[in-house]
């Protein structure tokens, strides 16, 4: 993910801020400071760890109330002085019991592309966890053939709707459509940046 021997902790005597983001929808969920041990138990147990500036320890959040922060990628600033850490929070990161410690303003998820990478995430992650009862599990767990059964099904569908002459129908069938196809993109292991990089390369 980094290289931990790049991070200057000397700038800021020993800490330096790591700013946590749902891996799902982006929301910026808290703010927290790491040292280098710190950092290096969250690499080693996937779950986001602290130093404590109050406590003056190591502090894994969730390790009291069981809201674990899972650990999905991590990123430095260009100073290399600030750490961007996506997570799975696993129930509310906010000792209030909010989601996320920015409350004071209602979230608004992002739109567009944004919240089809937000959504692609979100697929992503059910292909590896598996949870039971989800709709996008079943598919996984049923194989690519079913997936491209669905796809072709909903480009018919949408075909049809597109001959009649009801918008809301429509969309749904093409929001139908363009869920299906994330979800075959991520059986195949093809991300949604690499589509949109081959349809940049057709447009030069």
């Amino acid at each position: 993910m980094i290289d931990i021997d790049s991070i200057d902790f000397d700038k800021g005597d020993g800490l330096i801020p790591a700013i946590i983001q749902d891996a799902d929808s982006f929301q910026v969920l808290m703010l927290g400071y790491m040292n280098r041990p710190a950092l290096e138990t969250t690499l080693e147990k996937k779950q986001v760890t602290f130093f404590s500036r109050s406590k003056q320890r190591l502090w894994t959040k969730g390790e009291t109330s069981g809201n674990y922060l899972d650990l999905v990628e991590l990123q430095q600033d260009c100073d290399n002085d600030t750490l961007l850490v996506l997570a799975h929070p696993q129930g509310p990161t906010c000792h209030t019991g909010n989601k996320s410690c920015f409350f004071k303003k209602d979230f608004k998820p992002t739109s567009s592309p944004d919240f089809l990478s937000q959504l692609e995430n979100l697929i992503a992650s059910r292909k590896k966890e598996r949870p039971e009862g989800s709709y996008t599990t079943h598919l996984f767990d049923e194989g690519l053939d079913l997936i491209t059964q669905k796809v072709g099904e909903e480009a018919i569908e949408t075909v049809i709707e597109a001959k009649n002459n009801n918008p809301d129908e429509f969309k749904g069938e093409v929001a139908d459509l363009l869920y299906h196809l994330l979800v075959l993109l991520t059986e195949k292991g093809i991300r949604l940046d690499d589509i949109i990089e081959r349809l940049q390369e057709r447009h030069q």
